[in-house]
């Protein structure tokens, strides 16, 4: 805990990174399509009317674009094309919470899983340039990396089971045989990252993400939401996420650990027959690492 109020923001940023920006006059399908082609899963929208940054485009505007229009009798989706992001924009309310880079590294975990936000941009507060996006993968892995020097708190010995770290009750999956549209539905209703694909016996097959669903953007299939899901994962790019579990018998170092080496956002907890129970996120993890030792519950407050 002291150890991440003593660091600011600024230390997590690296040396070298990608930022991509976008005009809030450029169109929302050449937006999409620029967030594949670069890799990421958001980037801030500067408007030069107002000579300021506006908010962000993400992929779940991608999802809500998609889930709003795709069976509506009035719009058809290639007509939202040629849409400009600030078209968009004006249909919906927007967060957009900055940071300054001299703020501590706590402070910036609290806002992450206070708002239940998964990236902060990191603005100069003298040029008010964008400097980095700040996200839970980069914060645990600034931990994980610098916190190594440090003398290991002796609750990771705990398993995740012990520790209560995880979601473990009403868990969202989609079966391997459902419409990706099912897949959108489920991701607008529940507000989650990530849906366990499971198979007719109720096994963990794979891993269907809001990510895999802005690859619909750049094979032009956003046409066709009624392919399964299971069609879905066979398509996309074989370096994308896949599905990593645990078990709940696991301490929670071998937990992050493990998402530290393979550069995920979240475990399936299974049970011995492969079969979802849980899931631990990069939130559960940084909650437990960092605010509940300080006795703060930011997930449920």
């Amino acid at each position: 805990m002291q150890f991440m109020r003593s660091h600011r923001c600024y230390d997590a940023i690296p040396t070298s990174s990608k930022l991509v920006v976008f005009e809030t006059t450029l169109q929302i399908k050449k937006a999409f399509l620029a967030l594949v082609a670069n890799g990421v899963r958001a980037a801030p929208l500067w408007d030069s009317k107002q000579q300021c940054f506006v908010g962000m485009l993400t992929i779940t505007d991608f999802i809500n674009i998609l889930h709003r229009y795709y069976r509506s009798p009035l719009v058809q989706i290639y007509e939202i094309e040629g849409h400009k992001i600030e078209t968009w924009r004006g249909k919906q309310t927007f967060f957009m919470c900055l940071l300054s880079p001299f703020l501590s590294l706590f402070d910036a975990v609290y806002s992450l899983i206070k708002n239940k936000i998964h990236r902060l941009p990191v603005i100069d507060p003298i040029s008010g340039n964008v400097l980095h996006i700040l996200t839970h993968k980069r914060i645990l892995k600034f931990l994980h990396i610098f916190g190594a020097m440090l003398p290991k708190p002796r609750f990771l010995q705990k398993t995740i089971h012990e520790l209560g770290i995880g979601t473990f009750r009403d868990i969202a999956i989609v079966i391997d045989s459902a419409p990706v549209y099912t897949a959108l539905e489920i991701f607008v209703d529940r507000r989650v990252s990530a849906l366990p694909v499971v198979n007719e016996k109720g096994t963990v097959v794979g891993l269907y993400s809001r990510f895999d669903v802005i690859h619909l953007a750049a094979q032009k299939s956003y046409n066709n939401l009624d392919i399964s899901v299971a069609e879905a994962l066979k398509q996309r790019s074989v370096c994308l996420e896949g599905v990593l579990t645990c078990h709940p018998y696991e301490t929670l170092e071998v937990i992050i650990d493990r998402i530290a080496k393979e550069q995920v956002h979240r475990l399936v907890l299974v049970d011995k027959k492969n079969t979802p129970r849980g899931i631990v996120s990069l939130s559960d993890i940084l909650q437990a690492l960092v605010l509940t030792p300080a006795g703060i519950d930011a997930l449920n407050s």
